[in-house]
Formats: C-alpha cells, sequence, structure tokens
C-alpha cells in the first residue's frame, strides 16, 4: 500500500479533513503577531484569554533559539560548528531531522537539510543582486549529502565543512507544534498563519471551513490565483516568487538544487502540498518543486494523506488526484 511512514506521531496531533464541522457558540476572534525564522506569524484564535496566543508566540521564539543556523548556541549552531565531532540534540531537533532524512530518501535528495554550504552563498535581498562564484558554489555542493549526515537516539554527526540549513521544514514543525500547544490549551478553532505554510485548528466556529489563497505568481503578495479550503490540516506553498530576484531575464529564487548548488529552473512557479502535518508538508512542497511537475506528481502519488497543486510558469494548474477536493469552485 501507498504510505508515507508516520514520523513523530508522539509529537504531532492527527486531524481527518471532514465535510463541515458542527457550529459552536462564537468566541471572542484574537489575533496576535509575531517575527521569527524571518517570517511574519499571525496566529488568529477563537478563545477567552488572550494570553494564550501571546504564549503561543513565546513558543516560537524558544523554537527559534533551538533551531535558527544563525543563532549561536542553538542545535543547529552547535552541529554545524561541531567539526565533525557528535552533538546531542533536543528531541525537538531530532524529530525534525529524522523526518528530513525520510523525506530526503522518498525524494532520492530532492529536499536535503545540509544544503546550508550552498545556501550560505547565495543573498536574495541585497538590492543590488550578484551571482556567487560558479567555482565556489560547485565546491560547496560537494559537500551537500544527506546521506552522510549521522542519527543515533539524541546524537547528530556531519563530517567537518558540512553544515545543515533547517529553513525548508522547520517552520512546518514549529507549525504542528503550536497547533498541538493551542488544543492543549482548549482552543478548538484556529488559523495559523507561518508565511507559506498555514495550519488550521478544526472550522470556523459557524462549521464553514476556513479559506486559504495560493499565491498567484505574477500578482502581488496577496493576490490570489486559486482558493483552497481547509478544515483542520496543514497549507503549504512553496514558490519562485517567494524569496529572489531577476537578472538577465533569468530568475533565481531560493528554491536550490542540492546536486548543483543553483536555483532549480524547471517549469515550476510554485507547488502547494495539501497535508495532515505541516511539518512533512514544508520538506515534500520543496522536494515536489525540485523533481518538476512529472516526477512530483509520482513522489505524490506514492504517499497517502497528502495532495499537490502545481502551478506551471504558464499559469496551468495541475492537481494530484485528490486535490481538487480541497479547492473552493
Amino acid at each position: 500500500m501507498k504510505k508515507l511512514r508516520k514520523i513523530c506521531v508522539t509529537l504531532l496531533a492527527a486531524v481527518l479533513l471532514c465535510g463541515g464541522c458542527a457550529a459552536e457558540k462564537e468566541l471572542p476572534k484574537l489575533s496576535e503577531v509575531g517575527f521569527y525564522l524571518d517570517t511574519v506569524i499571525t496566529l488568529t484564535a477563537y478563545a477567552e484569554d488572550s494570553r494564550i496566543l501571546k504564549d503561543a508566540l513565546d513558543e516560537c521564539g524558544r523554537y527559534e533559539r533551538m533551531l535558527s543556523r544563525t543563532v549561536e548556541g542553538s542545535d543547529v549552531w552547535r552541529i554545524n560548528h561541531a567539526d565533525g565531532q557528535p552533538v546531542e540534540v533536543s528531541d525537538d531537533t531530532m524529530a525534525i531531522l529524522q523526518c528530513a532524512k525520510e523525506i530526503s530518501v522518498l525524494s532520492g535528495g530532492s529536499f536535503d537539510v545540509t544544503i546550508a554550504p550552498v545556501s550560505t552563498l547565495w543573498n536574495f535581498t541585497r538590492e543590488n543582486p550578484e551571482l556567487p562564484d560558479a567555482e565556489e558554489i560547485a565546491r560547496a555542493a560537494e559537500l551537500v549529502d544527506y546521506t552522510r549526515m549521522e542519527l543515533d537516539g539524541n546524537t547528530v554527526r556531519l563530517p567537518a565543512g558540512m553544515m545543515i540549513d533547517l529553513g525548508g521544514i522547520a517552520k512546518g514543525y514549529i507549525a504542528d507544534r503550536i497547533k498541538a500547544y493551542l488544543e492543549e490549551r482548549g482552543v478548538k478553532h484556529a488559523i495559523l498563519s507561518f508565511g507559506g505554510n498555514i495550519v488550521a485548528i478544526g472550522c470556523k466556529p459557524d462549521g464553514s471551513a476556513w479559506k486559504v489563497g495560493i499565491q498567484d505568481i505574477d500578482g502581488k503578495t496577496g493576490d490570489y490565483m486559486l482558493v483552497s479550503q481547509n478544515t483542520g490540516g496543514s497549507t503549504v506553498t512553496s514558490g519562485i516568487y517567494e524569496r529572489g530576484f531577476d537578472l538577465d531575464g533569468i530568475r533565481y529564487h531560493h528554491l536550490l538544487s542540492a546536486e548543483t548548488g543553483w536555483p532549480v529552473q524547471n517549469e515550476l512557479a510554485s507547488v502547494t502540498i495539501f497535508s495532515e502535518s505541516s511539518m512533512e508538508g514544508d520538506a515534500l512542497s520543496t522536494a515536489a518543486f525540485v523533481l518538476g511537475t512529472e516526477k512530483g506528481l509520482e513522489l505524490i502519488g506514492r504517499l497517502d494523506g497528502i495532495e499537490a497543486v502545481f502551478i506551471t510558469r504558464d499559469r496551468t494548474a495541475i492537481y494530484s488526484a485528490g486535490a481538487e477536493a480541497y479547492m473552493v469552485k
């Protein structure tokens, strides 16, 4: 049977897509905004106590201090500065790395958290963009290889010179954990935005689905090309419009090839993943994009409970077998 092996089942709450939810007495609609992992995070929930969302943002800060590549003393920082020596990390970090390695295997390395030697060479936000040195990229790409990352219990070891970057999966994990945190605090209706990761708790209080827009690949931020619905799962989109620059008619973006170290140049502009786990959806959106439409659809087709929408640069939307069930007609 086609099945994506459950990862971190003790850490993630199971959510089923449902046709509708029973309406309940509406609580006050509360919202809090923060900035973590270079992302604006907006938490919106129906709850009596606004402190719940403030506490949830504090949790985001705690995870950032644990998982950021650039925060000195974080688990990732210690792994990257261990010079080949084993490093003991938290259960959270190990859960992410185990999931990352699993999806690396499933995708043939199209997703690879050891991409850091390459990703650190690219600056997609500078005012006057420049390309990194081609020879330097080639040398860095030789250090990208998830198969050389050793995981044993709570211990991680990378060969000297290799580094990890959890930018393609950590937001999804944090979104899952914040969802679980709010559920434990009694929240039954919420929509949580972590940039390209959207996670819902249940339906809206009136029983209707949350509406989640899929970014127009040629529009301004907030212009939607398609609209999907979410009744308690995860919606994750990765696209070439998120972080990147145009130079000499070529779009250079943050979705890098682990093999070459250069931004992937294929027919795709974005991939949206519908799943229960935002951590898995986060990594799979990158993996499917790197693989391209045909192979990406094959990957998604092998996985139970995962659906996808591929949008090509010419604005064609291509759906996996069950993806249209998530779309607003």
